[in-house]
Parts: C-alpha cells; sequence; structure tokens
C-alpha cells in the first residue's frame, strides 16, 4: 500500500541503481554475464523496482535466497532468468519448473532429490551446481581428500536426465579483505574451483555453460574471477568499502522528520538508562526512528545525523520508536525539518563502522514500516509501505 504519513522514510534513487550497473558492466566488459543480486528485498531496496530497472537494462540474471523471493518477482512481471541461492524443498521443484526458476544444487543428496521431483513432474529443472571451495557453508565438497568424491558428485548430477545443469559456481569467504593471508585464501578459492570445474568437464566432454564465482569483493579486486558471470551484491546499491572509489552512488537515503524540540536545563538526564545528561542547557530533537525501523541500539550516544545545517549528534539511549539529537549548535533547525539518517551526506559505512558491522546489515535492517519512495529520472514514481490493511 501508499504511504502517505512524512514520518521516517527510504528514498531509492534508481537512478542510482542505472548508473551502477552501467559503471559495472563497463567493468567486467560486455561478454561477462551480469547477475544482480536482489535477496533480502534487494537488500532492503525493494526487489521488484530493482529488479525491474536491471530486466530494462538488460542484465542476465538475477539472485535470490527463496522460492518466495523468486516467486514475489514472477508475480510482478519480472521474466528474467532468476537463481535460488539458497535451499528449495524437493516438492516445490513443480513450482520451479513452471515459473522458469533455477535452482543451486549444494549436494549429490539433493541432486537426486531434485531429479527424481522432476521426473514425477515430467520436466527437467534448471539447476547451478555450487561448489564449496572454502567457505564451508554449502556446496560440494572439493578440498583435500574430498577433491575427487566432490568431482564425482558433480559429474553424476550433471549426468541425471531431469536436471538441466546450466551452470556451476562457488562464494568467495574474504574477497572482500585485503590482507596477504586473506588474499592468498581467495586465490587458492579460484584455484580450487578452476581445478573442479577443469576435472568435471573433462569427464564430461563438454563445457558447462556458466561458471561464476565473482561477489562483490571479487569484482572490486580480482578481475580473474570474472569467468563467465559476476554477482555483484552490495556494489550495485552503492555502499560498502569500494563503492566510492569505483564511482558508485548510493541508492538509499533514509530520512525522517523532527517533530518536537525542546530545551532542558543543566543536569537533566535523556532517555532511558540515563545515559546522557546535559552539561549545559541543550537543545534536543526527537526523531520519529528507532531500533523498530532499524536504528541499532548499540548506536546510542555514538553516532549523528545530517540536518541541513550540518551533523547533529545523538543523544541518550535510541528507543524503540524514537531517538533524541542534539540541535544546540544549530539554531536555523526547526520542527518539520528533515534529516538524513543515512545516504550521500552522512554515509551508511561511518554508521556501519561505529557499529561494528557492515553496511549490508544496517540496509538490510530498514523494517518494514518505514516506506520505501522511488525515484526516476528524478521523480518520484511509487511510494511503498509493507504493511497490512
Amino acid at each position: 500500500m501508499k504511504s502517505t504519513l512524512r514520518r521516517t522514510w527510504a528514498e531509492i534513487d534508481l537512478d542510482a541503481i542505472r548508473h551502477n550497473y552501467e559503471v559495472l558492466r563497463r567493468r567486467i566488459g560486455e561478454d561477462v554475464k551480469f547477475l544482480g543480486v536482489v535477496k533480502a528485498d534487494a537488500y532492503g531496496h525493494g526487489a521488484v523496482h530493482v529488479a525491474r530497472t536491471l530486466q530494462e537494462l538488460g542484465a542476465d540474471y538475477l539472485g535470490v535466497s527463496s522460492l518466495d523471493e523468486a516467486m514475489e518477482l514472477r508475480a510482478n512481471g519480472i521474466v528474467m532468468p532468476i537463481l535460488i541461492l539458497g535451499h528449495t524443498p524437493a516438492d516445490q521443484v513443480p513450482n520451479l519448473i513452471t515459473n522458469n526458476i533455477t535452482q543451486a544444487v549444494t549436494c549429490l543428496a539433493k541432486a537426486h532429490e531434485y531429479n527424481e521431483a522432476a521426473a514425477r513432474f515430467g520436466a527437467r529443472v534448471r539447476v547451478h551446481i555450487k561448489v564449496d571451495t572454502g567457505m564451508s557453508r554449502l556446496g560440494v565438497l572439493c578440498a583435500g581428500r574430498h577433491f575427487d568424491t566432490g568431482v564425482n558428485g558433480i559429474v553424476d548430477s550433471c549426468n541425471m536426465p531431469n536436471l538441466e545443469v546450466e551452470g556451476i559456481f562457488t562464494h568467495f569467504a574474504v574477497a572482500d579483505e585485503t590482507d596477504a593471508d586473506d588474499v592468498d585464501f581467495t586465490k587458492r578459492q579460484l584455484e580450487l574451483f578452476k581445478a573442479a570445474v577443469s576435472a568435471v568437464e573433462q569427464r564430461l566432454g563438454r563445457r558447462i555453460a556458466i561458471r561464476h564465482c565473482a561477489n562483490t569483493g571479487a569484482v572490486a579486486l580480482y578481475p580473474e574471477t570474472y569467468m563467465d558471470m559476476v554477482r555483484p551484491g552490495l556494489l550495485l546499491y552503492g555502499c560498502g568499502e569500494f563503492a566510492s572509489e569505483l564511482g558508485l552512488r548510493p541508492a538509499m537515503t533514509l530520512k525522517a522528520m523532527i517533530n518536537t524540540i525542546k530545551i532542558y536545563d543543566e543536569g537533566t538526564d535523556i532517555s532511558y538508562g540515563r545515559m546522557f545528561r546535559t552539561v549545559s542547557p541543550t537543545r534536543i530533537g526527537v526523531i520519529p526512528y528507532g531500533y523498530a525501523d532499524g536504528f541499532f541500539r548499540c548506536l546510542s550516544n555514538r553516532c549523528s545525523i545530517m540536518t541541513a545545517a550540518g551533523p547533529a549528534p545523538q543523544r541518550g539511549r535510541i528507543c524503540m520508536d524514537m531517538s533524541m539529537i542534539d540541535l544546540s549548535g544549530l539554531p536555523e533547525v526547526g520542527v518539520g525539518d528533515e534529516v538524513e539518517i543515512f545516504g550521500p551526506h552522512n554515509p551508511v559505512e561511518t554508521l556501519a563502522q561505529l557499529a561494528g558491522t557492515i553496511p549490508y546489515e544496517l540496509v538490510c535492517a530498514v523494517s518494514k514500516r518505514v516506506p520505501r519512495v522511488y525515484f526516476k529520472n528524478g521523480i518520484e514514481i511509487d511510494r511503498e509501505l509493507l504493511l497490512r490493511f
């Protein structure tokens, strides 16, 4: 539904998505396919609008985490290929086939399950086989003593009559890290993946069409990993440590409106826990943005919110629905003024560093009660609120 309130809202710049796609497309070259990762509601940016933008731009694939995420895109007119990177129960194979959705296969047992389910349905299901080269999460084990067994399992999967094996992929654990040990680990992951793919293809006597391993960190730092397709995630949204050096633009700006201002006497305790006490008369503004909206409580008394006149330190403990900011040195800022929680003037990377986390977590944490307002060509084109009425 559409929101009519100006409380707290996230402005999503689809022109920034376009810009970032075009920058990354030039970086990888026209011969490499582009999978845009839109899982977790496009990292909080709105999967449907981001997917529509990528479809218009000619991206090759979309990546999601679950069948539900894929079905949301199909229900909203997205017809381009979609790869589910996570688990799907075998009883949902008919839905994968009917809706032309590609599924990751993460072990031989699941290959058997999907093959049998597709056979019962009387059709083939398109899959990409995942190789675990060091992430130690999902994928066929191929490291060390597991190499021959892993390769055999992948070959067996490729020969199953009701699996259409279109791709093979792996995921890097530390491609975004630059110390020597992590660089060495990433390179060893790449070499193991290439060795496994080579052994599989040699046994099959044919090439697997789409070989891919480059996530956000690898797209930024390791061009040798691009292979047949790349999978940028946070880069697409203009966030993270590599975004500025690549000339990318943040697509989300999180804003709120100051709804109350009071001047408190010296010695006044502010908010829960009395963790901030004024040392002089202090002008405190209240913004309707709290931890239920995605403002991490651990940032209490540690960050600033950007006003039109400059940064305003956050004061006191962050509440569920509200937080307080110090406007003592900003007399021109008043009730009804907009503030930027994060965006181009208050980078999300700064907040993430203060919170001891990564930008992914902050943008994904923007809750469903925060309306997303979409802009294209500088004009608002849609406004949605993910609440049930």
